[in-house]
């Protein structure tokens, strides 16, 4: 019987990219019809559908590895943070699920943002399939909850992690902080070891130290100056070196700043820094360039910030432009996915204990 990897809330393809790196390939089921159209553009296999009514049994002894990014809104610092007033609610469907008990429908009546308990949503299926290894993401809010998942897990005999991982510690452009649980039957998980650091480590004996994180700069700029195209202004104008990508900044752009957001307490980065995290939603519009004296240059584009997400500048987006925004500051980093999936994937060193 063929076995499957399995990405629940797979949204545009951020796993799967990172799957793709290491040879692997996945079934994304996801709801959102843009998204959707981004993962198959990107030639990803897609099933559009709403997770949480996804029947579990017919998947039984069909799944090799779960992967799952729950939407995180409702518990992001970024939106109303209403799901923090549910986390007992989740808590209390995690071991009702446990249990052998589907209370999911009952106590989705009694939560303040009715996606909360998406985030039980993992352990659902994983009760339902058994896969060999599960690895799941969300915003730093909802370790409790990993932690209260893993426990679970464990108890099933699984080797579990969970922690919080900055992006900007494993290559990508980008200070963003995400919790992630790690579980596999098969060996004792880790969480991957950073390969850059805010400060680069010299060669030891040991083998080279961490490198510099990777800036801004470092991803999306060029030399200054070959052609300058205008469009259909008669001054000013950006300038692209000839034999350079489109999407590239020039050297004249190396005092830029990035800022996110339109409250006095934005986060503001200069180019040679990563990026701050990327939050696109009632912000887009001020996701933007400033110069040196702090006066916006212009908005941060589609290329841009889908290279500072680690995609490629020419992934296939599909949607209106908020939308295309919204997929990719929801996507997990493909270099991260990456790095966290090896921990899971490659075969075991250590080999997980089985109790006598």
């Amino acid at each position: 019987m063929n076995r499957h990897i399995i990405d629940l809330f797979a949204g545009p393809g951020g796993w799967s990219e990172g799957l793709r790196r290491l040879g692997h390939t996945d079934t994304g089921f996801e709801i959102d019809a843009a998204a959707c159209a981004t993962r198959v553009a990107a030639g990803h296999r897609t099933i559009r559908t709403d997770v949480a009514a996804y029947p579990t049994a017919p998947l039984a002894g069909k799944v090799s590895g779960l992967i799952a990014s729950p939407p995180c809104q409702t518990f992001s610092t970024a939106g109303l943070r209403a799901g923090t007033d549910d986390i007992a609610l989740c808590h209390q469907a995690l071991d009702d699920l446990a249990a052998g008990h589907d209370t999911r429908s009952i106590l989705q009546g009694a939560c303040s943002d009715h996606r909360s308990l998406l985030v039980v949503e993992p352990l659902r299926f994983a009760l339902a399939t058994r896969p060999d290894w599960v690895a799941l993401e969300e915003v730093p809010a909802v370790e409790p909850l990993f932690d209260h998942t893993a426990r679970i897990l464990r108890s099933l005999g699984y080797s579990t992690w969970v922690g919080v991982l900055n992006a900007a510690d494993h290559g990508i452009p980008q200070t963003r902080r995400r919790a992630f649980l790690l579980a596999s039957t098969a060996k004792q998980v880790a969480p991957p070891e950073s390969t850059h650091a805010r400060i680069p480590e010299p060669e030891s004996l040991f083998g080279p130290g961490r490198a510099a994180w990777v800036t801004m700069a470092d991803s999306l700029t060029l030399p200054a100056g070959d052609v300058v195209t205008r469009g259909e202004h008669h001054t000013g104008g950006n300038r692209f070196a000839t034999t350079g990508p489109a999407w590239a900044l020039t050297g004249r752009s190396r005092s830029w700043s990035l800022r996110v957001g339109n409250r006095p307490s934005a986060t503001r980065r200069p180019i040679d820094a990563p990026a701050p995290t990327l939050l696109f939603g009632h912000s887009l519009n001020h996701v933007a360039w400033h110069d040196d004296d702090g006066t916006p240059v212009r908005r941060l584009s589609i290329a841009e910030a889908s290279v500072l997400q680690d995609f490629s500048a020419q992934y296939p987006w599909t949607g209106s432009r908020t939308k295309q925004f919204e997929q990719i500051g929801n996507a997990v980093p493909p270099g991260l996915a990456t790095a966290v999936l090896r921990s899971v994937l490659e075969p075991a060193r250590f080999p997980l204990a089985v109790a006598a």
